[in-house]
């Protein structure tokens, strides 16, 4: 198996996790503003790290349904998918943010410490929360 791209997709940023080459341990790597160049952004990261398959985590209602945020993920997914010739596969992201936010905190970063890297931190989740449930 080969590098995973972990994304968590945000209103205003959007963060970038990666896998390690032997796709067992997911890593923080950088945040991309969501814009109009956000797609090119990660494709070019796609192609740069030689990613196999990127996974999105997928904002679901707590009741498992499927709201407007979900609908604005998989827009910008298949955006994506127009950019890249790799797969691309959903990943439940309910309450990742939140895991993210108790993990920096637990590592002593203060609120405004935490909102520089808690999108890359929640993509780390989503990633490694994906990258564990493969066989």
């Amino acid at each position: 198996m080969g590098r995973i791209l972990g994304i968590d997709h945000g209103d205003v940023r959007i963060g970038i996790a990666m896998s390690d080459e032997t796709a067992f341990l997911a890593s923080p790597l950088t945040t991309v503003l969501n814009g109009k160049a956000a797609a090119d952004e990660i494709a070019a990261l796609v192609q740069e790290h030689n990613v196999e398959t990127i996974v999105i985590g997928l904002p679901l209602n707590m009741d498992g349904s499927a709201g407007p945020a979900t609908e604005k993920v998989r827009r910008f997914s298949k955006k994506l998918a127009s950019k890249t010739d790799v797969p691309i596969v959903e990943s439940d992201e309910r309450l990742t943010t939140v895991t993210a936010h108790y993990n920096l905190r637990e590592a002593g970063l203060d609120g405004k410490k935490r909102k520089g890297v808690v999108d890359m931190a929640a993509a780390q989740v989503i990633l490694q929360d994906w990258l564990d449930a493969q066989p």
